[in-house]
């Protein structure tokens, strides 16, 4: 009978000892949804550097109340014209990061109407760039209804991507109606030749502008239009434009927010101008997953094709329309381009580092 060697047979009984563990370490782990506690809506999500960040709407107090913005007098007068009183808690912007798309940090009133004058409330639809070593956040403020009310589209400054935010014009960017738009939801856009452009637009209508170099006014277009109008069918609120291969997505958000019929389309087209026609619904409801799945934003992961796109949705568990938690989920597309409908999960999505893709 041959005799085993003593060494070995420990060896042999601590692989199988420890092999539950080593196949556990090795399950891909995942986010979860929501991303992070809180209500929070319109999450824009964005790369800088080695981090991923997301910017969004505070919609309702979570727990503790948040702490009431020091107004001045005429801060206080301007909240006089709002036509919802829950828009007067939405006085500031949160923000979060993470380098694993898995714990997050909160980085608390990155933005906040007491270094924004003219602003009072229903600080909405944050979109940030960095342009020459700043950091320029876009807001919605104190959803004017009228060319009369102060208000509109601003912009706020920081060297730091926490904030905080500073004015950046001392009053709106936009503060007019152009084309039936209301002033409210913008995104910033970069395109391929260094172009920044600003679409956004409420009330069932979406426009496009060219920004000038400091972000302080707008160029004119060719043909001497400064606010162009890209509407596609059925279009309400929420625009996101991205690249891929060449061709420009646009999607937008559908339906009325507080109901569960809210979700995102989308169109794409050769150019920021379109023409943009809709192709169909990529992102809805799940009834056995959240309701109101809409108001979302996209990135790309550098050096692949891996995409991904962070909207808000309302849990099982509530039915009040304040109620929104910040979700995300892949997104993928067919051998045409096309985007394929997005599964909403309680799951979320695996980790991911910058630079280390596919790596636990």
């Amino acid at each position: 009978m041959m005799k085993r060697n003593p060494f070995s047979l420990l060896l042999l009984m601590l692989l199988v000892i420890d092999l539950p563990a080593f196949s556990q370490a090795k399950k891909p782990v995942f986010s979860g949804n929501p991303l992070f506690p809180g209500w929070y809506a319109d999450p824009e999500a964005i790369i800088f550097d080695d981090t991923f960040w997301i910017y969004p709407t505070f919609s309702e107090n979570y727990g503790k109340p948040a702490r009431l913005s020091k107004l001045t007098p005429e801060q206080k007068e301007l909240q006089k014209n709002t036509i919802n009183p829950q828009y007067l808690r939405q006085t500031f912007l949160d923000a979060f990061s993470s380098k694993d798309l898995i714990k997050w940090k909160k980085h608390p009133r990155v933005l906040d109407v007491e270094n924004i004058k003219w602003a009072a409330y229903s600080i909405w639809a944050p979109s940030i760039t960095r342009k020459d070593n700043k950091y320029y956040l876009f807001f919605g403020a104190n959803d004017i209804q009228n060319d009369q009310q102060l208000g509109g589209i601003g912009v706020a400054v920081s060297d730091k991507p926490q904030g905080p935010f500073k004015d950046h014009l001392g009053k709106p960017l936009i503060s007019k109606f152009h084309n039936k738009a209301q002033p409210i939801d913008q995104f910033v856009f970069k395109d391929k030749d260094g172009q920044y452009y600003l679409i956004y637009g409420g009330w069932k209508h979406c426009n496009i502008a060219k920004l000038n170099d400091d972000f302080s006014d707008f160029i004119p277009f060719d043909d001497g239009e400064t606010f162009k109008s890209i509407t596609p069918e059925h279009y309400v609120e929420g625009p996101f434009m991205f690249i891929r291969n060449d061709k420009y997505y646009l999607m937008w958000s559908e339906g009325g927010w507080m109901g569960p019929n809210y979700s995102v389309a989308y169109s794409i087209g050769d150019s920021p101008l379109g023409p943009f026609k809709r192709i169909g619904k990529v992102l809805e409801q799940d009834p056995t997953i959240a309701k109101g799945a809409g108001h979302h934003s996209v990135f790309n992961l550098p050096g692949t094709d891996e995409w991904y796109i962070v909207y808000h949705r309302r849990p099982l568990t509530t039915t009040v329309g304040y109620h929104r938690e910040t979700s995300i989920e892949r997104m993928y597309f067919d051998e045409d381009g096309k985007i394929l409908p997005v599964k909403i999960t309680n799951e979320g999505v695996e980790r991911r580092v910058i630079g280390k893709v596919g790596k636990p």
